[in-house]
């Protein structure tokens, strides 16, 4: 039984220099013997995806997972607190969820205390790459360090091509910053790209 957390319905509203996102709770849509797609939450905001990307090998996965995704503020260039990792096969991704549920040795002084639960809705590669290779993240705009990854037998990959014409991403601007923009005060748009959503 999961509830599990759902990738599409993260907050993108940044708020007071940590992450905000807080995503919904989304049953979940695969069979558990079939499940690979890990969420990590509660990762430290100053985790770039490269010092994620080091933790996983440090941390004995190396070759382990295909995938990874670690949304960031594109502003701040600071994580948002959470990351989609899909494991190579279900029985890896019980050892990764073991072993990330309540970890708590990160690189520098955090009292943040690693979740591990299901991804929803995405399970698996393959819904992975449909999801991302046509998304605005993928745009020639974006910096590399923001993108989706993928991996085979621990060496990064290429993503397929699209299949469509990608469009740049769009910024959100946040409550606030939409309210005050409303009247006049010219709000600043937030740094969460609009395409960090899953929806």
């Amino acid at each position: 039984a999961c509830p599990v957390v759902s990738q599409g319905a993260e907050s993108q509203s940044v708020d007071g220099g940590t992450a905000a996102a807080q995503p919904a709770v989304s049953e979940c849509p695969v069979p558990l013997h079939e499940r690979t797609t890990v969420m990590l939450r509660n990762l430290p905001n100053d985790y770039s995806r490269d010092m994620l990307l080091d933790l996983l090998d440090q941390e004995g996965f190396k070759g382990s997972y295909d995938f990874i995704y670690l949304p960031q503020d594109f502003k701040r260039h600071a994580g948002l607190g959470y990351a989609f990792v899909n494991l190579i096969n279900h029985e890896e991704a019980m050892r990764f969820r073991e072993h990330f549920g309540g970890f708590n040795k990160w690189r520098f002084s955090s009292q943040k205390i690693c979740e591990a639960a299901w991804g929803a809705p995405l399970q698996g590669l393959e819904q992975h790459i449909f999801r991302y290779k046509n998304s605005p993240l993928m745009h020639p705009e974006v910096p590399d360090e923001f993108k989706p990854l993928l991996f085979k037998d621990g060496v990064r990959i290429n993503f397929p091509d699209p299949t469509k014409r990608i469009r740049p991403p769009r910024m959100k601007l946040s409550a606030t910053q939409a309210a005050g923009a409303s009247a006049g005060a010219g709000g600043e748009e937030n740094s969460a790209p609009e395409e960090a959503s899953e929806a």
